[in-house]
């Protein structure tokens, strides 16, 4: 793995480079492990422009006593400081060497105005500049290790909801509680190490409001179950979201499902190298504008995925850019009516030249349990 993280690395130096930065200072956790591969809670890193691959003499990483024998073990390639102020340890140490290092990028987007008064202190002769979103622009792209990691949490989630259905655990007289509860265990049994993020179970009306927090609301006969749901597998994180309803479903009920399905599809058909991403929104969105259902679209269509459960691209009115091979996103339209209910049908996807790589493999089918 030390391999990849070097890559990782390498190609940070060229944006270096090209921003004539001789470092770059690090703090945000998950870029470090990114970068690294090390999933401790304080750590620093530098980051040399002129170093390579083979050969990254002035290239540091610092945490504090808590992780030496983790760090020996995740940062064996680099040299390694042990301090708990780490970024300003780190500071200091590209100040003894400010001949190599006298511009220095940081990760402004992640560094308060106090932390960054203590860096400063400690930059004598450094000259520390704004550099936000360097390591999130390499991040939007995901690698064949990315890919299968996101691929493993999408299956731990299928695996988990196919189980929960096997065992009744969908059924009137439960709670939402009850069976979020259920269905992150089941994640847990399947592999995950922890769910992606908190679980939405939303019965009856509550369907219909897009991020509703679980209750001891008690599924009933007829109803709309709308479950949003992932899991975390070596830090990647899945998303996907499945409606069903509880005995045969009304005549409305299949109207909007139908409706929401065919407008996922339009979605996912648009998910091509090189396409806008407000394109895809709107590809989406207008399948439910025709139908007169505009207004009960409430959100964007989807966004990136991957060590954090919302990242870039946004899939949106307002989203900037275009899509590239290897962007993991999720595509998710809803239609919801409020007192009623709602469904929302989500699937986490890969952009890929021949098409878009489907990781969430439930079927979207109106599932009447």
């Amino acid at each position: 793995m030390s391999d990849l993280y070097a890559r990782r690395r390498e190609a940070l130096r060229t944006q270096l480079r090209e921003r004539g930065l001789d470092a770059l200072l690090v703090v945000d956790l998950l870029n470090i492990r990114y970068l690294t591969g090390f999933t401790g809670s304080n750590a620093a890193l530098a980051v040399h422009a002129a170093d390579s691959p083979g050969d990254e003499k002035h290239t540091i990483f610092c945490t504090d006593g808590r992780y030496l024998t983790q760090a020996e073990h995740q940062v064996p390639d680099l040299e390694r400081i042990i301090d708990r102020a780490s970024a300003i340890a780190l500071v200091n140490k590209l100040a003894a060497q400010k001949t190599k290092h006298r511009r220095t990028g940081y990760e402004s987007h992640h560094v308060t105005v106090e932390a960054l008064d203590g860096l400063a202190d400690a930059a004598a002769g450094v000259e520390l500049i704004r550099a936000p979103g360097m390591i999130e622009k390499l991040r939007i792209i995901k690698d064949d290790t990315e890919v299968e990691a996101l691929r493993m949490a999408c299956a731990a989630a299928d695996r988990a909801l196919a189980d929960l259905m096997a065992h009744g655990g969908l059924r009137p007289g439960r709670s939402e509680r009850e069976v979020a509860r259920e269905l992150e265990d089941r994640m847990l049994e399947n592999g995950a190490e922890k769910p992606a993020f908190e679980t939405i179970v939303a019965a009856g009306a509550n369907s219909a409001i897009p991020h509703h927090r679980p209750t001891d609301s008690v599924l009933q006969h007829g109803d709309f179950v709308k479950m949003d749901f992932g899991a975390l597998v070596d830090g990647y994180h899945s998303d996907m979201t499945r409606t069903v309803v509880l005995g045969e479903p009304a005549d409305w009920q299949k109207e909007i499902y139908d409706l929401v399905a065919a407008s996922q599809a339009a979605g996912r058909a648009a998910l091509k190298i090189g396409a806008d991403v407000k394109d895809v929104d709107a590809a989406s969105r207008d399948v439910i504008e025709r139908a007169g259902r505009g207004e009960e679209f409430l959100h964007g269509l989807g966004h990136g995925v991957g060590l954090q459960i919302h990242e870039a691209p946004s899939l949106s009115k307002t989203g900037e850019g275009t899509l590239s091979a290897g962007m993991a996103v999720t595509v998710e339209p809803g239609v919801y009516l409020a007192g009623k209910g709602g469904v929302r049908i989500e699937d986490t996807l890969v952009v890929r030249e021949a098409g878009p790589e489907l990781l969430t493999l439930t079927t979207k089918q109106l599932m009447v349990v």
